[in-house]
């Protein structure tokens, strides 16, 4: 399957998945690891908008993968804070 095949079919997801991505490109784009945990704080409070989802169904693959790549995103986030304090 191709990147483009794969959607999520959910307007939260969408505008979630535009605001996440400037984000995760802002820290990308920063070589130190106390900059990116700034940005890491804002990407954690986009990515518990998608895991605290009011229009959640457990039975939707939609809902399954939104809160897949949802969760992997926090795990990054997680560790880019602790890096953070190992600075």
């Amino acid at each position: 399957m191709h990147k483009e095949d794969a959607r999520i079919n959910c307007s939260i997801f969408q505008k979630q998945e535009s605001v996440i991505k400037d984000i995760t490109n802002k820290i990308n784009a920063i070589k130190g690891v106390t900059e990116k945990a700034v940005f890491a704080e804002e990407l954690r409070k986009e990515v518990d908008v998608l895991l605290n989802c009011q229009d959640y169904k457990k039975e939707s693959l939609d809902c399954k993968n939104c809160h897949f790549i949802a969760n992997l995103r926090k795990r990054t986030v997680v560790l880019i804070i602790k890096a953070k304090k190992l600075v």
